[in-house]
Parts: structure tokens; C-alpha cells; sequence
């Protein structure tokens, strides 16, 4: 008698301990937060950075082991220097832009 009590009462206990584990949580929305106009906007400026940046060292790695000559090499490296730095002003402007917004709202 007292051993089915004792499993009786193992089986609660397991059952009220796993209970949270074992129901689904119900997502209050499931779909995925879409980037607004200037996180996009940020988005696309880091990504030129990215690809200004990585095609410098791309060039710069061509032109060390020799399979740029250097006429070609300063010819390249301008422009793509111009358009590095452009993405980086870009994107420095846009950064500084919502701390501008947020100083002058804590002022007003």
C-alpha cells in the first residue's frame, strides 16, 4: 500500500516538475521584426564599407605578391580609396545623426 502511494506520489512530482518543459510556449507574434528605412539605410552603407574595404585589400594583397604591377595598382587604389572613405563619412553621418536627435530631445 504504501509503495503505491510512494510512486504515486514520484509521478506528481515528476509531472508538476516537467510540466513547463513539456507544454509549447505560445509566441505572442511569431513573424520577424523587418528593419525600418534607416536601419536599412545604415545597413546598406556598413555593407559598401565593407566591400570598399575588403576590395583595398584584395588590391593591396594582388599587388604584394606581384600580380598587380604597380602602374595598375595606383590607378586602382585611388578610386577605391574615394569610396571607402565616402562610405565611412556616410556612414559616420547617419550614425551621428539619432544622437543628434536624441541630444536635441533631451534638451526640449
Amino acid at each position: 500500500m504504501w509503495l503505491v502511494v510512494g510512486v504515486a506520489l514520484a509521478v506528481l512530482c515528476v509531472l508538476l516538475v516537467a510540466r513547463p518543459f513539456l507544454r509549447e510556449p505560445a509566441p505572442a507574434d511569431d513573424r520577424l521584426r523587418a528593419p525600418g528605412p534607416e536601419e536599412e539605410a545604415r545597413i546598406a552603407l556598413a555593407e559598401e564599407r565593407d566591400r570598399a574595404l575588403a576590395a583595398l585589400k584584395e588590391l593591396e594583397f594582388d599587388h604584394r605578391t606581384g600580380k598587380v604591377s604597380d602602374e595598375d595598382y595606383r590607378a586602382l587604389v585611388g578610386p577605391l580609396r574615394r569610396r571607402a572613405a565616402e562610405a565611412l563619412r556616410a556612414l559616420e553621418r547617419e550614425q551621428a545623426a539619432p544622437e543628434k536627435e536624441k541630444v536635441r530631445a533631451g534638451s526640449a
